[in-house]
């Protein structure tokens, strides 16, 4: 009956909170209800931003030394965030809660820190990559090959870095989480924010035989791409990334999947180790894409009802992590025992007026943390997400409050498309074909 309690007092606090973004998103009669309710506080701080010199390091695309910016969004309900320049890098997010503030994702307090440990260029060690932009193809591609139909050329082979295992993560060893990226403050109605932008060349993440995980040598990615990603923060607690990519070249195509890889802990990433185990997570899909051995998707969506992946409803982030003997509606192995916990891609469920929020997103995840009353709620246009539980975190790694960073630290929800699917045609596209442009968004709203 407790736990039934429980349940029910989670969902009116998700409902509740639900009800108040659309409405905030939509225009609604709440922020006119807020602002009057507001007029007898002290006044708040208003929406703003603050640019800082941050450190000097080298741009890989140049070889030379460039600086690296810090813009903090700050709005009028206590909400911070700071955003690097190096990975277009979330560094934290600051939410009120019951005690106070906390930062509620996990990073690290240097620019060297963030160079040496989050993505470092060597294979085959791939980093832990907080807050990072990851691309261009987030996720994994099986043995880093893939095959694309170019105009005029057919079908064509390509290559890429191998730097987990046997496969390609995250774009590669010099990712776009190693990149520096252009940037330029964003002032709008009512939000705050800064515009990152990059180039990607023609090859990129191309290297000669016997390079850092290219025994053979890697042709890279085909085509010359422009990324321009828009973070903004607004006074309805929504930090919004909108991913702007187009692919500049007239004859070649390519594929694209981008994602933001922050770590989340709603009690505070300086909380004690395991404090997320104890947070209520849900996912809104009812089936999941069980991975090999080397992670690679086998092919099909499991469904995940009478399994430990089932998050339809809340449960506590580890209440079933470690049940090894429970189903997972795959063959031949565990699947968490393989992963280690949680690292799958959820297929997320079709769009519905019920799951419809700002912007017209689709609901994607919660999370909540009953101790401090923090709650998260992701909306995206994304046909997956990666539930991470952080379960390579050794307790090597000290984080921006001085706390060593340990598994089950936090858990990322990683909005993308599916991995490896430009070897599974049977996934949604990842193609972006020349003189395409595409656009993507996903909110994360506190």
């Amino acid at each position: 009956m407790r736990e039934i309690g429980r349940q029910r007092r989670l969902r009116r606090l998700v409902t509740i909170g639900l009800a108040a973004m659309v409405a905030i998103a939509v225009g609604g009669s709440l922020v006119a209800t807020q602002a009057k309710a507001a007029s007898t506080r002290p006044a708040a701080p208003k929406l703003g931003l603050i640019r800082q010199f941050f450190g000097t390091t080298t741009n890989p695309q140049t070889g030379r030394p460039a600086t690296v910016w810090r813009y903090t969004l700050f709005n009028n309900r206590g909400m911070r965030v700071q955003i690097i320049t190096y990975g277009a890098t979330v560094q934290t997010i600051w939410v009120p809660g019951r005690g106070g503030p906390a930062d509620v994702v996990l990073g690290f307090k240097t620019l060297a820190d963030y160079v040496k440990f989050n993505s470092p260029p060597v294979a085959p060690t791939t980093g832990v990559y907080f807050g990072e932009t990851v691309g261009r193809y987030a996720n994994r591609i099986a043995k880093g090959v893939f095959s694309l139909n170019q105009p005029g050329q057919g079908k064509v082979t390509y290559t890429l870095p191998v730097n987990n295992g046997p496969n390609a993560l995250h774009g590669g060893i010099v990712g776009f989480g190693n990149m520096i990226w252009a940037d330029q403050p964003v002032f709008l109605p009512g939000a705050v924010g800064v515009q990152l932008t990059l180039n990607s060349p023609n090859g990129d993440q191309s290297g000669a035989a016997g390079s850092p995980g290219c025994p053979n040598g890697c042709t890279g990615y085909p085509a010359a791409i422009r990324v321009v990603l828009t973070y903004t923060l607004n006074n309805a607690n929504q930090l919004v990334l909108r991913y702007t990519t187009t692919n500049l070249s007239r004859n070649l195509n390519t594929i694209l999947n981008l994602t933001n890889h922050s770590y989340f802990n709603l009690a505070g990433e300086s909380s004690f180790p395991g404090s997320a185990y104890h947070q209520q997570i849900l996912i809104n899909a009812n089936r999941y894409t069980p991975t090999d051995t080397t992670s690679i998707p086998l092919g099909f969506n499991a469904s995940v009802f009478g399994t430990p992946f089932n998050f339809t409803r809340f449960f506590p982030m580890g209440a079933r992590i470690a049940d090894v003997s429970a189903p997972d509606n795959s063959p031949g192995f565990n699947q968490l025992l393989e992963a280690q916990g949680y690292d799958h891609n959820w297929v997320l469920n079709p769009q519905t007026p019920g799951t419809t929020g700002p912007l017209g997103l689709n609901l994607c995840a919660i999370a909540v943390d009953p101790g401090s009353g923090r709650h998260l709620v992701v909306w995206t246009d994304q046909p997956g997400v990666q539930f991470y539980t952080s379960n390579f975190l050794t307790g090597t790694l000290v984080g921006i409050s001085g706390h060593a960073y340990r598994q089950g630290q936090a858990y990322t929800f990683e909005t993308q498309h599916f991995p490896n699917s430009p070897n599974q045609p049977n996934f949604p596209s990842t193609e972006l074909n020349a003189g395409q442009t595409q656009n993507t968004t996903t909110i994360f709203a506190f």
